[in-house]
């Protein structure tokens, strides 16, 4: 559980931010979005092997 200390008079917005800030650090908001569908192995282990090939063809392009 993330907990946020607001000060007395602190603005809403400001506190909302650091709310945001700590989520995105613990890789809660990651998470979630991971587990809002269920995606078999196999098609997990093709997209980062897809994702692996883009990476390498990029980082060849920029070799040359």
């Amino acid at each position: 559980m993330i907990i946020v200390p607001v000060k007395e008079g602190e603005n809403i917005e400001k506190a909302l931010k650091k709310f945001k800030r700590k989520a995105e650090r613990t890789g809660v908001i990651k998470e979630v979005r991971t587990r809002k569908q269920f995606n078999k192995p196999s098609v997990v282990k093709r997209e980062k092997m897809q994702r692996a090939i883009y990476v390498n063809k990029i980082r060849q392009a920029e070799e040359q």
